[in-house]
């Protein structure tokens, strides 16, 4: 995949602010139609022209087949610098190996949050013939500090993910960030970000404090949630994105039927940036690099 080349961030659908409110949802996206990979379908919802990014974030895609055409060919070798991969799966298993000499699995309820850092070529496969393979992928920008960095891998099996339940019923999954004192499975990540997966049954809800300059989004990929205060939020559909603006808090309710959420925070890095497919960098001349390196075997 290549994408043009921008040098500019867009402008943070949440700016910084310390109100002691709850975030409204400004905007919502659904996601775009692709495919990526070896001919991997999924919905694209941030990296599109309605959402080229929601600094620090790069690209959202959900994968939700269960069609052995649509996912088997699966993601062979391919490079990446400059950022992070998040990688948490609802259904299906996936085969990751490097040329560093990682191999690991993602099964349902996995997360693997990788830093590419300075440069690695990867590839995700399935290993599976039939069934549903489900699942996210995030993109996490790098600050330009960190952009050649070594490699590194945080791998959390379903297990390892702590779970809460909160005062208003449900469950969510702590993948990054901290719930009621339950921190999360991934840390020490630049951004600071937090990542939850919320799920709630029919008339329950969710609310929680968020870092007031963060940016923030609910994606709703089961059922509708409410979103923003009791008497005054907005219903987002499923397979929806709402992009949050400031506040100090954020809550979700369920309505008649269970929803599930991901809720999803980091600190915008307001840098440059210079992307082109695999390379997020800060500068043409370094994405020239980057493609200089991976091509004379550097990664």
């Amino acid at each position: 995949m290549t994408v043009p080349m921008r040098t500019q961030p867009m402008t943070d659908a949440s700016p910084a602010s310390g109100a002691d409110a709850i975030r409204p949802v400004l905007r919502t996206f659904r996601g775009m139609p692709t495919s990526d990979g070896a001919g991997v379908r999924l919905s694209r919802v941030i990296g599109t022209p309605a959402l080229p990014d929601l600094d620090p974030f790069l690209m959202l895609d959900e994968f939700r087949a269960d069609d052995p055409k649509s996912y088997i060919a699966g993601f062979p070798d391919h490079p990446h610098r400059g950022f992070e991969t998040v990688t948490y799966m609802l259904a299906g298993r996936m085969r990751h190996g490097d040329n560093q000499g990682n191999v690991g699995l993602l099964r349902p309820g996995s997360v693997q949050w990788m830093t590419a850092g300075r440069g690695i070529v990867h590839s995700e496969m399935p290993e599976q013939e039939d069934g549903l393979m489900w699942g996210f992928q995030l993109w996490v920008n790098l600050p330009a500090r960190d952009k050649m960095t070594a490699p590194r891998y945080q791998d959390i099996p379903p297990e390892d993910v702590p779970e809460v339940t909160p005062p208003g019923g449900g469950k969510v999954r702590v993948v990054a960030g901290e719930v009621d004192g339950v921190a999360g499975a991934v840390s020490a990540i630049a951004t600071d970000p937090v990542y939850l997966d919320v799920i709630l049954p029919p008339g329950a809800s969710f609310e929680h404090a968020l870092p007031a300059g963060h940016n923030a989004f609910v994606y709703v990929y089961t059922g509708t949630a409410h979103v923003g205060p009791a008497d005054g939020g907005q219903e987002v559909g499923e397979r929806t994105l709402g992009a949050l603006g400031a506040g100090a808090r954020v809550r979700i309710a369920a309505g008649d039927a269970e929803a599930r959420a991901l809720l999803v925070a980091g600190r915008p890095l307001r840098e440059p940036v210079a992307r082109y497919g695999p390379f997020v960098m800060n500068t043409e001349a370094e994405i020239h690099q980057a493609i200089r390196d991976y091509q004379a075997g550097r990664f």
